[in-house]
């Protein structure tokens, strides 16, 4: 091995070469650009400084973003910009408002010292970015980000992904390359004053497997290049780089003030070449310039993405033209049919007619651009440019003077944008005072930071890493879906024929006939939802005709009572995948939303209120179901609970709750034993042929923009989203309070909870264990899947003997708690509230941040309607319980 003797250097600072490098973009800096004396006695052949990182550390220059957009193409290769915020909570705006200003977005924004702390992170989302962070542990500060471009196919590198409180934060990805080898990106936020040497450890131990990958490590280092000698074992953290293989890309000062210049903010890479163009923006966000480099610029220049879309733009005069022709349309064709199906389908048929005559659904060719801030004005974009010029001025000449003209010059424009801002909201606010929807919408433009509109990203992954494209993703979505059901009965124990302990009701439930009257009712109850069905109708649009087709409405529900025939195409479901959290390229991050046909809903909304009625007539569902019944609400739920729990302590007992989770419980119910249940509460006859038709023959398919799934059957549970579904699963689960003579049951639908207390904790632990025994039976017998690690037990009272005995079910111990969230609210084994009430807090917290960053731009009225929207229900929220 080569003994190549470390090199003598002093090192200092030309205050003339600062000035020239801002007058001379062009001017090299590498190991050239401070006054450096060197002696050595090795051949200067075999030095690297000369024969191989001159070649590698490439000059980058200082930028506007106006010649960023004249001299470099970007948008067809990986660019990535990082900012040091100093907090985003100050600054997201600003770097948002900054990021407007470029034609092509950035395909990665790598953010250091977010200041982040829990979830925060979630308030500060970009339109068209897919957010991925980590915050410091115990400590305030720090933190950093990663927003990727929807383009940017990637998954989190959880091993390469790390805080060490008081040292560093590192976040990093995978991004995938149908072309070339994968990159890894990495942000990295050192704490200033934290010990290099260790920094320099943690380095080598993240890098060091994937040296051999394409990789870029982005973010503030707090070790000035420009200054080595300023810190001890500088020299060692450059080592550790050069040995990584990682090289500066930046190499001009990243933070200039009056009195000093570093270079501390970079982007390092393993990319050789030129293939790599690096610079730093003159931005004034922060007292350090954001950086940039762009991988791979010399790729053919692609249009801008065209986005297809269909879409019915409805207004008040086709409303009114729809109204006039069904008004005048002949209807005979549904009365003369005496077979629901059939005059349903006429109706429909009539129906969609001239609805896709009237208001006809178009496609439109929209261009895929950067959204704008529409309060920043022609004049507010010169104005900056020049405050972005007296910043130039400002950091070449660094005088006092010209320090105040742009300060002040930036303070007014500051004001001027936050004015312009304020008047935006208000008129937008003013033109919707009469639409509460509209008035929401303008709100949450406002304190949601990204867009609520439902997007998906072009392409998902399966757990295997197999890469789907959006034609066959649907597909995959709605296989998932429709067998998630089928699967979790699957795997439940065969324990035999379900026992029936129920009562037999000798009364038979009588489906009585409806009228127009109570039709039209029904309808205009319902909330105005613009959501569409699987036929493009919604709830606002028929809330708008009901009075012209109220009558064929009307016979055709009651055509299907007298008949027990549930018509066919009210029993297709549209299926929205609804993005959940972390990547949204995972299938497993979406949950389903059934959308049902808008007419389905009326006649079960017509059903349920009978069944209700005769339900409640015969005191049919126990006491302690408290879920979907009128007249009973959570806190009664949680009040019980407490009671029961307070009445046991008082009298010096021990005391046990059980909180048991089902896994997708709606999804495993089985039909024949519904049916079998419900005929023994009196629901058989045409009744029971009427639910029988309701449950069978459904089916659904997903829909994601514009793809569309094929169609499948639904076996197995309850139809989601329905009106009926939540009754028919009180009724489905109401035996199990037949199973115990001892417990006490307290349920909120399929939130189950068991509570027992003993003056004997061993006569304690025995019971609820002999009990948990055949409740667990009784539910694989009705196939409803236990979820034993969501399962959770707590021990009110004196819990000194606890370690004595477990509670268990088929042998697998329970996890025992000390607090846990009842219906909403968090109960703790002292019924201290101590935890619910930090909760509130915290969320209280939370809401008033996002009301104190919009009150600039609110007036009172507005800040009123969110405070009562994002405070008030966390402090009311069975505060009878509670407070």
């Amino acid at each position: 091995m080569l003994n190549i003797p470390r090199t003598q250097t002093t090192q200092s600072i030309d205050i003339d070469m600062l000035q020239n490098i801002l007058q001379h973009p062009q001017m090299e800096l590498g190991t050239c650009e401070y006054k450096e004396h060197t002696t050595t006695e090795t051949d200067t052949e075999i030095d690297p400084d000369n024969n191989f990182l001159s070649l590698i550390v490439k000059n980058c220059n200082y930028f506007t973003h106006e010649q960023y957009e004249n001299s470099v193409k970007s948008e067809d290769n990986l660019s990535i910009i990082h900012f040091n915020s100093r907090s985003m909570y100050t600054n997201f705006e600003a770097i948002k408002d900054y990021l407007e200003h470029f034609s092509h977005p950035f395909s990665i924004i790598a953010i250091t010292e977010t200041w982040f702390n829990d979830d925060k992170g979630i308030d500060f989302c970009l339109d068209g970015y897919e957010l991925r962070y980590i915050n410091r542990i115990n400590k305030i500060g720090g933190g950093v980000a990663l927003y990727l471009h929807k383009s940017v196919k990637f998954n989190v590198s959880t091993d390469m992904t790390i805080a060490v409180d008081g040292l560093f934060e590192c976040i990093t990805v995978e991004i995938h390359n149908d072309k070339k080898t994968n990159i890894f990106m990495s942000c990295v936020y050192r704490a200033p004053g934290s010990s290099i040497e260790s920094f320099n450890e943690w380095m080598g131990k993240l890098f060091s497997t994937v040296n051999q990958k394409n990789i870029f490590i982005c973010g503030d280092f707090n070790i000035d290049l420009l200054n080595p000698t300023k810190l001890k074992n500088v020299d060692d953290f450059t080592d550790t780089m050069y040995s990584l293989s990682m090289y500066p890309t930046i190499t001009k000062p990243s933070r200039i003030t009056s009195h000093s210049a570093t270079i501390i903010d970079n982007i390092f890479t393993n990319i050789m070449g030129n293939q790599i163009i690096s610079g730093l923006f003159i931005c004034d966000i922060t007292d350090h310039l954001p950086v940039f480099a762009l991988y791979d610029c010399n790729l053919k220049k692609t249009k801008d993405t065209m986005i297809k879309i269909s879409k019915r733009k409805i207004t008040e005069d086709m409303i009114s033209a729809l109204n006039n022709c069904l008004a005048l349309q002949d209807w005979t064709s549904v009365y003369r049919e005496p077979n629901v199906d059939s005059a349903y389908c006429n109706f429909l048929d009539i129906f969609t007619s001239l609805y896709n005559k009237l208001c006809p659904v178009k496609e439109y060719f929209i261009q895929e651009k950067h959204k704008k801030s529409l309060w920043i004005t022609k004049g507010i974009i010169n104005a900056c440019k020049k405050k972005n010029n007296l910043y130039k001025v400002f950091i070449k000449g660094k005088t006092k003077e010209a320090e105040l003209r742009y300060k002040k010059y930036k303070n007014k424009l500051t004001d001027i944008i936050r004015t312009s801002k304020r008047l935006y909201y208000q008129k937008k606010l003013y033109e919707h005072k009469n639409n509460i929807q509209g008035t929401w919408d303008v709100l949450n433009s406002l304190i949601k930071q990204g867009s609520s509109k439902l997007t998906y990203p072009d392409h998902f992954i399966d757990e295997n890493g197999e890469d789907y494209n959006m034609s066959n993703v649907v597909n995959k979505f709605n296989n998932f879906f429709v067998n998630v059901g089928p699967k979790l009965a699957a795997d439940i124990p065969d324990s035999g024929v379900a026992k029936l302990t129920i009562e037999r009701n000798s009364l038979s439930f009588f489906l009585s006939a409806t009228n127009e009257q109570e039709v039209t009712n029904i309808v205009w109850k319902c909330k105005s939802k613009s959501s569409t069905d699987c036929h493009g109708i919604s709830m606002t649009l028929i809330k708008k005709v009901i009075l012209n087709i109220v009558k064929p409405l009307t016979y055709i529900c009651n055509l299907s009572f007298q008949t027990g025939c549930f018509p066919s195409k009210m029993k297709i479901a549209k299926v929205i995948p609804l993005f959940k959290n972390d990547s949204k390229h995972a299938f497993t991050n979406y949950r389903p939303i059934s959308l049902l046909p808008q007419f389905s809903k009326i006649l079960e909304k017509l059903f349920n209120s009978r069944l209700e009625k005769f339900l409640e007539k015969h005191h049919a569902i126990n006491d302690g179901q408290y879920g979907f019944r009128s007249k009973r609400t959570t806190s009664m739920a949680i009040n019980e609970a407490i009671e029961e729990v307070t009445n046991a302590l008082e009298q010096k007992k021990y005391a046990v709750g059980i909180f048991i989770d089902l896994k997708k419980a709606f999804d495993t119910i089985n039909h024949s034993i519904l049916l079998k249940k419900m005929g023994r509460y009196g629901i058989r006859g045409l009744a029971g042929d009427w639910l029988k038709s309701y449950l069978t023959g459904r089916s659904q398919f997903v829909k994601m923009g514009q793809y569309l799934s094929d169609t499948l059957g639904i076996v197995c549970g309850v139809p989601q989203g329905s009106v009926l579904g939540p009754k028919l699963f009180n009724v489905y689960i109401n035996d199990m309070f037949n199973t115990s003579k001892v417990l006490k049951f307290i349920l909120f639908a399929d939130d189950t909870n068991i509570f027992y207390s003993s003056d004997d904790y061993n006569e304690l632990v025995n019971t609820v264990n002999r009990e948990l025994k055949i409740i667990k039976k009784w539910m694989d017998t009705n196939k409803l899947s236990l979820n034993i690690n969501k399962t959770k037990v707590m021990m009110f009272g004196n819990c000194n003997k606890m370690s004595e005995q477990k509670i268990s079910i088929d042998g697998i111990q329970i996890e025992i708690v000390s607090e846990i969230k009842f219906l909403g609210v968090i109960i703790d084994s002292k019924l201290s509230w101590k935890p619910h009430v930090r909760y509130i807090k915290t969320k209280i917290s939370k809401s008033l941040s996002i009301i104190n960053k919009a009150k600039l731009y609110l007036d009172e009225n507005a800040l009123r309607t969110l405070y009562c929207t994002l405070v008030l229900p966390y402090l009311t929220f069975c505060v009878e319980v509670w407070g």
